[in-house]
C-alpha cells in the first residue's frame, strides 16, 4: 500500500493520494511492513518517530517524491526581533514550544567530551547559516573572530541564550543582517527520523533532506542519538539523502540506552570510559547484540555535511553494515565541540563494517574506527584536506587530524586501494591492520605504543560474541604495493596532548614505512618461542608474550624522499624530485592529476590475496570478506581489472590515474 502525505493538506487526511497526510508521522504510526510512505515536497517541521518494523522481505519504505524534495527539519522559524541600542536583537520564545526537552538549557556534554559544560544543544541559524554561541551577550555584541574555527569570516555572528521564566531570550550579533528581512532560525527538536524504541527494523528512507537538531554528544559507553537513525535495530537503508546541522551526530548507528551503565562516567565520575565500554559490550549481551538482531544497514549515496560532531556515528549498533558513495564532508569546522569522537565517520566496533567508494574532505578526521574494528574493510575511498587549516587554533582538548585513525583493536582491520591525501594518512594506535595497494602521501603516526594498558576485547570471527580480551602489542600489520609520496614537509611537528592542552610532543611527518623499523619479521619473532625442552617454561615466555608483534613490508614505492622499512622487501625507492599529486576537477567532479606512474619505471609487484596476508594474531581470524570468502586484490580503486601485470598503488594502469574518481 501507498500512503501519501504532502506539507500543503489539510488536518483530516487519510493517507490516500486524494486525501493525504499532512505530516510524515501521521503515516508513521499507521504503515506497515511492504508500505511505501510518499512523501511530497515541502517542509516538514516535526520528528518523525517510525512504529512499526518492517521485514525483511517486505520494508517500510519512506521516500520522498523528489529528490531532496522533501525536508524535515528540527528547527522553527523565529520572528519579531527587536533591535537593542548596540546592534544586537533580541526575541523571545515561550518555552511550551520545546516540549520535555529544552536544547537552550541542555548543555552538549559527556564521557570523552573534553570541551567542558559551555555549549548547548541548541542553535540559531541564519539563512541556513549556523551561528557560533557566545557565553553572554556583552560577548555576542563584541563579534570576535573564532581563532579555532575553520571558516573564521563567519564566525563573528553569534548567539546567546538565556531563561527568563519559562521563555528562552535570544541575543544575538547578525552582524548587519536584518533578522525580520531574513531567515531565522532555531533548533527545537532532538532528532529528525528516530524511532523512540528499539527493534524498529527493515525500514528504507530514500532522498530527504534532513537538517538542524539539537542532537546531544554521542559518547561510546552511553546511549548514542542522531538526526536520523535506526536505534539499534537491524537492516535500515538510509540513501539518496542530504544530511547536515546536526549539533552532534548526523546518522547514528550505536547504541543501546543502559541508565546503568550510562551514568558511572557521565554523571557518577567513578569508573573509567574504558572500563565503562568494557562493560558496555559485555552487557550487550542483555540487549540482543547479535548478528541476527542488530545492524546489517546500509547508508549509500548520502551527502551528509555541517555537522559538529560526526557524519556517521556508531557504537556496536552498526556491526556488518555497508556505508557506501556518501560524500561526506565539513565536519567539526566551527569547532565548538571538542573530544575523542569527533570525525567523518566515527564507529566502535565495526565488525565486519565495509566502507568504500566514500569521499571524505574538510574534516577533523577523515575515518575513525575504534575498538574492535575487525573485518573492518576501508576500501577505494577518496580522503584529502582532512587537516587543520593553517590559521585555525587547536581547541583545548581536540584531537589531531589524520585520514583514519585506527585505535585499540586487534584486527583484521584492511585498508586497501584508497587515495589517502591529508598530512596525516593513518594514526594507527592498534595492531593487525593491513595496508594494500593505496596512494599514500600523509605519515603514520602513534605507531610506537602509547595506547597503555587498554584491554579490549575480540570475538568469534564474523560474529559479535566476544571471544576474549588482550591489551594492545602493537605490530601485527602488513604494507603490500602501495605507494608512499612526501607531499608535504617532512619535518616532526609539535602537537598538543589530547588528554592535557598543557603538553605537547613532536610527531611524525615522514612519509613511508620507516616508522616499523621498530619491528622485528616474523621470523625473528617466531624464534622466541623455539623452547629446547617438550614442555616449555612459561615464564621464560612472559617477555615474548607482551613483545611488540612482527610487520610485513613488501612490494611498496617511496617517491620523493618518502623511507622505506628496513625490512622491505622487493621495493622501490626513487629519491628523484618532481613527483607531484594534486586534487583538480574533471566536468565538475574530483579528479587526480600525478605523475606517479612515470617513476615506476617497469617495476611491478605480485597479486596480492588472503592467503597472503594471513590472519590477524589475536582474534585469529584471516584478512577475508564479511561472508568468510577470500579476497584476490586484483580489482583497483575505480574497480578496473589488475591483469597479468600488477602495479603497486590504487590504479591498474597509469591511464586510470588521470580519470575522474567518482
Amino acid at each position: 500500500m501507498i500512503i501519501y502525505v504532502n506539507a500543503c493538506a489539510g488536518l483530516d487526511g487519510n493517507g490516500t493520494k486524494e486525501r493525504p497526510f499532512k505530516r510524515i508521522n501521521e503515516a508513521a504510526k499507521v504503515a506497515r511492513p511492504g508500505d511505501t510512505v510518499s512523501v511530497a515536497p515541502g517542509v516538514y517541521r516535526e520528528y518523525v518517530n517510525p512504529v512499526n518494523a518492517g521485514t525483511e522481505d517486505a520494508r517500510i519504505v519512506y521516500r520522498s517524491e523528489e529528490p531532496l524534495g522533501a525536508v524535515i527539519t528540527g528547527a522553527e522559524r523565529l520572528t519579531g526581533w527587536k533591535q537593542l541600542d548596540n546592534g544586537l536583537w533580541t526575541a523571545r520564545v515561550d518555552n511550551g514550544v520545546f516540549g520535555n526537552y529544552n536544547p537552550y538549557t541542555t548543555y552538549v556534554y559527556g564521557d570523552w567530551y573534553f570541551a567542558g559544560k559551555s555549549k548547548h544543544t541548541g542553535c540559531v541559524w541564519l539563512n541556513g547559516q549556523a551561528l557560533y554561541e557566545a557565553a553572554s551577550a556583552e560577548e555576542a555584541a563584541r563579534g570576535e573572530i573564532y581563532p579555532c574555527s575553520w571558516d573564521q569570516a563567519n564566525s563573528t555572528r553569534k548567539w546567546f541564550a538565556e531563561q527568563d521564566g519559562n521563555e528562552t531570550v535570544f541575543t544575538c550579533n547578525f552582524q548587519g543582517a536584518d533578522p525580520n528581512r531574513e531567515n531565522v532560525e532555531i533548533t527545537v527538536r532532538r532528532e529528525c527520523f528516530w524511532p523512540d524504541k528499539t527493534g524498529v527494523s527493515y525500514i528504507t528512507v530514500s532522498g530527504f533532506t534532513v537538517c538542524q537538531a539539537a542532537t546531544t554528544w554521542a559518547p561510546p559507553a552511553a546511549y548514542q542519538d542522531g538526526m536520523i537513525g535506526p536505534h539499534w535495530s537491524k537492516g535500515w537503508i538510509i540513501e539518496d539523502c542530504e544530511i547536515w546541522g546536526s549539533k552532534c551526530a548526523g546518522i547514528c548507528l550505536g547504541k543501546y540506552l543502559d541508565p546503568d551503565n550510562d551514568h558511572y562516567f557521565t554523571v557518577k565520575h567513578v569508573k573509567s570510559p574504558t572500563q565503562m565500554e568494557r562493560d558496555a559490550v559485555c552487557r550487550g549481551q542483555y540487549h540482543g547484540w547479535v548478528k541476527e538482531k542488530v545492524g546489517g544497514h546500509i547508508i549509500r549515496r548520502n551527502n551528509i555535511h555541517h555537522c559538529e560532531q560526526g557524519g556517521i556515528i556508531g557504537r556496536m549498533g552498526a556491526v556488518f553494515s555497508v556505508i557506501e558513495d556518501n560524500h561526506i564532508h565539513h565536519i567539526n569546522n566551527m569547532m565548538e565541540l571538542g573530544g575523542a569522537e569527533i570525525a567523518g565517520i566515527k564507529l566502535h566496533a565495526a565488525i565486519d563494517v565495509t566502507m568504500r567508494r566514500n569521499h571524505i574532505h574538510h574534516c577533523t578526521m577523515g575515518i575513525w574506527t575504534d575498538w574492535e574494528a575487525q573485518g573492518t574493510r576501508i576500501t577505494q575511498n577518496l580522503l584529502h584536506d582532512n587537516q587543520k587549516p593553517e590559521n585555525a587554533e587547536i581547541l583545548k582538548g581536540g584531537m589531531m587530524s589524520q585520514d583514519i585513525f585506527v585505535e585499540v583493536g586487534h584486527g583484521p582491520t584492511l585498508i586497501d586501494n584508497n587515495i589517502l591525501l591529508s598530512d596525516v594518512s593513518l594514526r594507527m594506535a592498534t595492531q593487525g591492520v593491513a595496508m594494500v595497494h593505496n596512494l599514500i602521501c600523509g605519515s603514520f603516526t602513534s605507531v610506537d605504543g602509547g595506547t597503555g594498558d587498554r584491554y579490549t576485547p575480540y570475538h568469534i570471527p564474523h560474529r559479535t560474541e566476544v571471544m576474549g580480551f588482550m591489551t594492545i602489542l602493537h605490530g601485527d600489520d602488513r604494507f603490500y604495493n602501495n605507494i608512499f609520496v612526501q607531499k608535504y614537509p617532512a619535518e616532526d611537528v609539535t602537537v598538543l596532548s589530547d588528554s592535557d592542552s598543557s603538553k605537547s610532543f613532536r610527531e611524525n611527518r615522514i612519509v613511508g614505512t620507516q616508522v616499523m623499523d621498530i619491528y622485528p619479521t616474523y621470523e625473528d619473532w617466531i624464534k622466541q618461542f623455539d623452547m629446547d625442552t617438550d614442555v616449555p617454561n612459561m615464564m621464560k615466555l612472559g617477555p615474548a608474550h607482551a613483545g611488540k608483534l612482527p610487520v610485513w613490508c613488501q612490494g611498496n614505492v617511496y617517491l620523493n624522499g618518502a623511507k622505506p622499512c628496513k625490512n622491505e622487501r622487493h621495493g622501490l625507492v626513487n629519491e628523484d624530485g618532481g613527483v607531484f599529486v594534486e586534487l583538480t576537477e574533471k566536468d565538475g567532479r574530483p579528479a587526480l592529476r600525478t605523475n606517479v606512474y612515470d617513476y615506476l619505471w617497469d617495476f611491478s609487484v605480485s597479486m596480492v590475496s588472503s592467503d597472503t596476508l594471513g590472519k590477524a594474531f589475536e582474534p585469529e581470524e584471516r584478512y577475508e570478506n564479511p561472508d568468510g570468502t577470500d579476497i584476490l586484490f586484483n580489482t583497483d580503486y575505480l574497480g578496473s581489472h589488475r591483469g597479468a601485470r600488477v602495479l603497486p598503488g590504487p590504479f591498474a594502469d597509469k591511464e586510470s590515474s588521470g580519470k575522474e574518481l567518482f
